[in-house]
């Protein structure tokens, strides 16, 4: 071999090498990605090879525990099998210690994050103490095909548009405590073949768009709450596996395709007889209907069918003989028959003789059966005639009582008109009709009486905040010296404010404004109520309120609201450095829309339909003493006359709430911007729009109005995400901006990017 050949043979090999090691490398981003996912998972052992980023993630070896895949630089495949506990859980919406990630936890931003896996087709997170409701960001995961997420403490309702990800063709969410009803977002371009929820809380009826998606092979719903009726799943024919036990389904039951293998149909309401065609599915191996309430006859067709391994028929009201000469499949190795209705003598194939055969059949009132407890031949004839007469009593019972019911209404009806007519216009309707009708307020009187509205995310609020009550007005005289000027804060809209402190030294901020005409008082108590209601740990807590008059009593009935004292002031005052010189970076800037985002988030969906038309201003957030954001004068609208007081001390004609655009999005929007560009750009609002927009939309104008202190501490992607955000936001056209959803996930994603850049340069 001469030495030009050497020379390309170590060129080749070298080039072999370099392919396959930078194949497996990934690119500095995904290393940032993951270890970023290590820190928001809170550094599970089984993420201990994980060291640093110099590591090679990709190398790392696989265990049952931790599998990670890379192709071109990428992650593909990422699985992590967490040790959790899973068994006698149970969860109330705080997190539960050695069981859960602690509070800090957020669902949402680890979605973001995973969302930087652009590659990534697998994932499984299982049994780690993820805790939260499922953010519909999900769906951002858009190359998945594979996605379990099973025994957590996932909460809330299953987002729709998680059934948007095309190319999903796994599923997993069982063993969580998700509720609500499934979404009936299923369509039959769907590729999705395993759909598995089972073990959660969820209710309402099995959604019939799910008999459209062709490529199902195995369903499994069991243990929830999923009641009504079942339809004929015949059109699934790829369909292997159905687990729908512990429901509460009361139909017949449905026609099945001709591949199934698996039918548990246990522990519902199931009626009616067997369907003749079940004896005719070649390839099942299991049947469960044990526990419902079926009826007529035994099918024999089941115990002979070739592949037949276990039939369980048990604790229903199958009744007759069995056929003496009853074939059973050699396959068959379990059979349940017991307490059923059913006479004559037990077949010889049913007999526990044969060695190979396990047999149930006591309960019933079967001769020649070697297991004990069998009933009398009476006992089943009787339950039987039984059975008939309870019929006849019950439809009669039906009609008698349907008339004395229809009599007892009448007569209710009667005197609740009159003393309806006796109680005068004032108190006729809960909500005035002007309310009614009004976008800001939207609550009708059953919404407002009926806490069950209120989102299960409302229990995570701080535990160490007390519960809302009725103060006295002696009290509030007391906290703040007679309402003393010392004590005065300012005055909006809404009313004045004093800072006053609690007979327990507790300090709290007390908002006096007028006692609103529109309301009866208990109508408007009902309201303060409502109000009451909403906790979040991103707004200030409301701690109680106190009502000095009587509507129609006195011209200066008032009420007042006592707050949570925030201590550190409001958000404009660290974006201009009027708080002692401290101006936030990027990311304290960030932290905090971010936080402002889920408060915002929290009041459109934690009630039904929702508090819109908040007070969003820099000025109206406030910071705690660790330096968590919280929002202030949020949900007013709902108990305040709201008139348009331009003159008021502390607010301008050139309001952030316009009269136009009352959007919470649009009024964000400018939050959004008054950080990107400062307090003093941002106060000329109609001038700043136009500026912002032209210069956005060059590629260097942003330096020109963005400011100094966000150039020098942010990354030039992270600022990108935020300006186009921004943009959408402070949009003219209502339609054409962003759910604060999507608004939210924008910002987590500019965060996660910041994150990724400042540690690159570390």
């Amino acid at each position: 071999m001469g030495f030009h050949d050497m020379v390309m043979l170590l060129f080749s090999a070298w080039c072999v090498f370099y392919v396959g090691f930078s194949s497996a490398q990934l690119q500095s981003s995904q290393t940032q990605v993951l270890l970023q996912l290590q820190k928001h998972l809170e550094y599970p052992s089984q993420l201990e090879p994980w060291k640093d980023r110099w590591t090679d993630l990709c190398s790392v070896s696989s265990s049952p525990q931790l599998n990670l895949t890379c192709k071109d630089n990428f992650v593909t495949e990422l699985m992590i099998i967490g040790d959790k506990p899973t068994k006698g859980r149970d969860f109330h919406g705080f997190a539960i210690p050695n069981q859960m990630l602690s509070q800090s936890f957020s669902m949402d931003s680890l979605v973001a994050t995973l969302a930087r896996l652009t590659s990534l087709r697998v994932l499984s997170l299982v049994s780690l103490g993820i805790w939260g409701s499922l953010p519909s960001s999900i769906h951002r995961l858009y190359a998945l095909e594979h996605l379990d997420l099973s025994s957590n403490y996932l909460y809330g309702s299953i987002p729709p548009k998680i059934f948007t990800i095309g190319n999903l063709q796994t599923l997993r969410l069982g063993d969580n405590f998700l509720n609500g009803t499934i979404p009936t977002l299923f369509n039959s371009s769907s590729n999705l073949k395993v759909l598995s929820l089972k073990n959660n809380r969820l209710t309402g009826q099995f959604p019939s768009s799910i008999l459209s998606i062709t490529t199902l092979i195995e369903i499994d719903m069991s243990t929830n709450e999923i009641s009504g009726s079942l339809q004929d799943f015949t059109g699934l024919r790829s369909l292997e596996q159905l687990d729908l036990r512990e429901n509460r389904l009361d139909s017949a039951l449905p026609k099945m395709p001709p591949r199934l293998m698996g039918i548990f149909l246990s522990r519902n309401s199931f009626s009616g007889q067997i369907p003749k065609h079940y004896g005719q599915l070649k390839m099942l191996q299991q049947l469960d209907v044990s526990f419902n309430a079926l009826t007529g006859t035994a099918p024999a067709e089941l115990f002979s069918l070739p592949n037949i391994s276990y039939l369980n028929l048990a604790s229903n009201m199958l009744s007759g003989p069995l056929q003496n000469h009853l074939k059973c499949s050699n396959t068959l190795r379990f059979v349940d028959i017991s307490h059923n209705r059913l006479v004559g003598v037990l077949p010889s194939s049913l007999r526990n003789e044969l060695e190979n055969r396990f047999v149930k059949s006591d309960g019933n009132c079967l001769s020649g059966s070697e297991q004990l407890h069998q009933h009398p031949v009476s006992y089943c004839v009787e339950a039987h005639v039984k059975k008939k007469s309870q019929n006849l009593g019950i439809f009669v019972g039906i009609v008698v009582g349907t008339l004395v019911i229809i009599m007892v209404l009448v007569l209710c009806i009667v005197v609740a008109c009159r003393k309806y007519f006796t109680r005068g216009m004032s108190e006729q309707h809960l909500l005035h009709k002007t309310v009614q009708d009004s976008y800001a307020v939207g609550f009708s009187s059953d919404i407002i009486t009926s806490a069950r509205y209120v989102s299960e995310t409302a229990k995570l609020g701080k535990e160490d905040i007390p519960a809302c009550r009725s103060f006295s007005l002696e009290e509030l005289l007391e906290a703040t010296n007679n309402f003393d000027n010392s004590t005065f804060m300012g005055e909006n809209i809404y009313g004045k404010l004093y800072k006053g402190k609690l007979e327990n030294g507790m300090p709290v901020v007390i908002r006096c404004l007028p006692l609103s005409k529109r309301y009866s008082i208990r109508n408007f108590k009902l309201r303060l109520d409502l109000l009451a209601k909403l906790r979040h740990q991103h707004l200030v807590a409301l701690l109680g309120h106190c009502i000095d008059g009587v509507m129609g009593e006195r011209k200066d009935s008032k009420v007042f609201l006592i707050y949570e004292f925030v201590s550190n002031g409001n958000f404009q005052t660290y974006l201009s450095g009027d708080n002692s010189g401290k101006v936030f970076n990027w990311s304290e800037r960030l932290k905090v829309l971010i936080s402002i985002a889920r408060a915002i988030h929290f009041l459109h969906t934690g009630m039904i339909p929702g508090f819109f038309k908040n007070r969003l201003k820099t000025n109206n957030i406030l910071l705690s003493e660790n330096w968590m954001a919280k929002l202030s004068d949020y949900g007013l609208s709902i108990i305040s006359e709201e008139n348009d007081a331009s003159g008021v001390k502390g607010e301008s004609p050139n309001s952030w709430q316009m009269k136009t655009l009352e959007d919470d999005v649009y009024s964000f929007g400018f939050i959004l911007l008054e950080a990107l560009v400062g307090p003093s750009v941002a106060s000329k609002r109609e001038a700043c729009l136009l500026n912002a927009t032209e210069s956005f939309s060059s590629q260097d104008g942003w330096k020109k109005i963005v400011e100094p202190v966000v150039q020098a501490t942010c990354s030039r992607e992270s600022l990108v995400i935020m300006i186009s955000i921004t943009n959408k936001c402070i949009s003219p056209e209502s339609c054409n901006r962003p759910s604060i959803e999507d608004v939210l996930w924008n910002l987590q994603y500019a965060s996660q990017v910041q994150a990724t850049a400042d540690g690159d340069q570390k």
